[in-house]
């Protein structure tokens, strides 16, 4: 082996056998701790402001939102929670799968919901029998009503088309 990479060597050696030695280690292990609890404080600091900023967005916020609020009566349900409400309905007291919702109407007292099923599956599909149900809800989406308005073929146009 020539000397060179000899001695390269033994210098690497020797840097490891340093490197070993306690009083190394307690140094990079010391150094590593300080790192540590360097980035732990500027963590912290930043924490502070974060959630000051948040709660001053959120003031912001509700600030903006305010005017928008309606004094509040009683929870109401929202057109679509209503909707899905009704067709449940139709679905647990007919045991057939509603296929769409054809109206939704908001009322003083509540909802009136259309409800269309495929009452009779024929084939081909334009033949089935459908049925339009009538669904009245109050301001919660909970069932006062409900009766068929309707029967009529799939392939039937709707009058006024």
């Amino acid at each position: 082996m020539p000397r060179e990479e000899r001695e390269e060597r033994d210098h690497r050696r020797q840097r490891s056998r340093a490197e070993r030695s306690p009083e190394v280690r307690e140094k990079k292990s010391r150094e590593g701790r300080e790192e540590r609890s360097r980035e732990d404080h500027e963590e912290r600091s930043r924490e502070p402001r974060r959630a000051e900023h948040s709660r001053e967005h959120r003031k912001d916020h509700e600030k903006r939102e305010e005017p928008r609020r309606r004094p509040a009566r009683s929870p109401k349900a929202d057109a679509r929670e209503v909707a899905r409400s009704a067709a449940h309905h139709v679905q647990l007291l007919t045991g057939k799968d509603p296929e769409v919702v054809t109206s939704l109407e908001r009322r003083e007292d509540g909802w009136l919901v259309g409800i269309e099923v495929v009452e009779t599956h024929r084939i081909p599909e334009s033949t089935d029998i459908l049925a339009e149900y009538r669904v009245q809800l109050d301001d919660q989406g909970d069932l006062v009503s409900y009766r068929r308005s309707q029967r009529y073929s799939r392939g039937r146009a709707e009058e006024g088309e």
